[in-house]
């Protein structure tokens, strides 16, 4: 075991990150164990099981690809605030890569490594101060947000977003971008059980397309 003094910052970042996340899945487990000791009100085991058994194998592999995935996007410890914080495609990913594009950092060396958890924690704090300040302010701007004149402007919220990245990401590899943005277009539009909340699903799949693509490309001496 390494001396304290000689730890580095990955040795840091991944000991804090066991211990944050680790502290989270108990403090998060806690509720409902207070409730059944309180109240004496047990889960229904049978229907825990029969959940667990329609849904529990869809996230675990999704949870698996995300892991290969958004590492090397994140990096160590943007990966360890992100599993906690949650909400990973929708802000902390875009946020990390704004971050790394801006700063002009690789996201394997250690300066990126730094950027993208600064981005994402900052991320973070913004997001929780925003919702601070959202349930303070629902009700007396409710009639304001329910407003018949701003739903289309909310609808085009995350469009507007990840159009924003693609168009920087795209631009520089849009080669590698024709695959999966066709092979997305064409699944969205003729497979209409494919909405918005099979998102967590379709971004590995993609990553995982595109990777095979790029590498017959490579292969191919396409790139």
């Amino acid at each position: 075991m390494k001396d304290k003094k000689n730890l580095t910052y990955m040795d840091t970042v991944h000991r804090d990150g066991r211990i944050w996340n680790i502290s989270m899945m108990v403090i998060l487990l806690m509720f409902p164990l207070a409730v059944w000791l309180i109240f004496g009100e047990g889960p229904d085991w049978q229907g825990v099981g029969l959940g667990l058994l329609a849904t529990a194998p869809m996230y675990w592999a999704v949870g698996a690809v995300e892991v290969i995935t958004f590492i090397p996007m994140l990096g160590a410890g943007g990966s360890y605030l992100s599993f906690v914080t949650g909400n990973i495609s929708n802000l902390k990913l875009p946020c990390a890569i704004n971050a790394l594009e801006n700063a002009k950092a690789d996201p394997k060396s250690e300066e990126g490594e730094i950027v993208s958890t600064i981005a994402i924690a900052v991320s973070s704090i913004v997001t929780i101060v925003i919702l601070a300040i959202g349930v303070c302010l629902i009700l007396p701007l409710e009639p304001v947000l329910s407003s018949p004149a701003l739903k289309p402007a909310f609808d085009q919220m995350l469009p507007a977003l990840f159009g924003a990245l693609g168009v920087a990401l795209v631009s520089k590899n849009w080669k590698i971008a024709i695959a999966p943005v066709a092979l997305m277009l064409i699944l969205f539009i003729f497979v209409p059980a494919l909405d918005s909340g099979m998102v967590g699903i379709m971004v590995p799949v993609g990553v995982l397309f595109t990777i095979a693509v790029s590498r017959f490309m490579y292969k191919k001496g396409m790139l």
